[in-house]
């Protein structure tokens, strides 16, 4: 899992409510059992104006021009701020990846579905939690500045918005996480060598466990 420090980047706002897991990636995709390819149809149903289908060529859809990520301005976003309760829905670990996959390192919005919210630190996505007025503010100056950018310092956890700093809370276990990047599988392999060493030693006690039977 890639680290998470301090990141700066084009931050892009879409403006809305309780935005669930099926606008996020919709049903669909979700046959898929690899964990890649997600992103090019991430808001699917929001960034075309025809059905997206797993296999079919996004390079020749029609593009929804009203829609926020498909405005010139806001290509190659990497934060994404919203409204309340964002990741509302089904439970599904590919709205993450899809965010992910499509180049966002972090959500910002002033409440989040709990499901997704524990997702999105497993899969390396920092959502940042604000009070509703200062996601008011940031959306408001980011329609006002073309190629805004903020700072997310995850160490100092705050977010860096022109002048002003906001602070948000994070528990020291994730922040760990995070900033080492390790998911639960890299939390695990920290004690490959005591695993190890406890298996070998479990073995020699129970000799007949390392049989393998035809």
């Amino acid at each position: 899992m890639e680290k998470f420090i301090v990141h700066t980047g084009l931050i892009a706002p879409l403006d809305r409510e309780n935005v669930d897991t099926d606008a996020i990636i919709p049903k669909q995709f979700l046959k898929s059992i690899a964990r890649t390819g997600f992103g090019a149809n991430l808001f699917d149903e929001w960034r075309y104006l025809d059905e997206g289908q797993p296999g079919k060529d996004n390079a020749n859809r029609p593009l929804n021009p009203d829609f926020v990520l498909n405005q010139a301005r806001y290509q190659g976003a990497s934060v994404l701020v919203t409204r309340d309760n964002f990741g509302c829905g089904s439970s599904r670990e590919h709205a993450p990846w899809a965010l992910q996959q499509y180049g966002f390192r972090a959500i910002i919005a002033p409440s989040y579905a709990d499901i997704f919210f524990n997702n999105c630190y497993k899969n390396g996505l920092l959502p940042i939690v604000l009070t509703a007025a200062q996601v008011d503010k940031i959306i408001h100056i980011v329609n006002a500045n073309v190629g805004f950018e903020v700072t997310i310092d995850l160490p100092e956890q705050l977010v860096r918005v022109g002048d002003d700093a906001f602070k948000f809370e994070i528990s020291t276990h994730r922040k760990y996480c995070l900033t080492n990047g390790f998911d639960d599988i890299g939390l695990t392999l920290r004690h490959a060598d005591e695993i190890k060493a406890f298996e070998a030693q479990h073995l020699s006690k129970f000799p007949w466990l390392n049989k393998t039977t035809v």
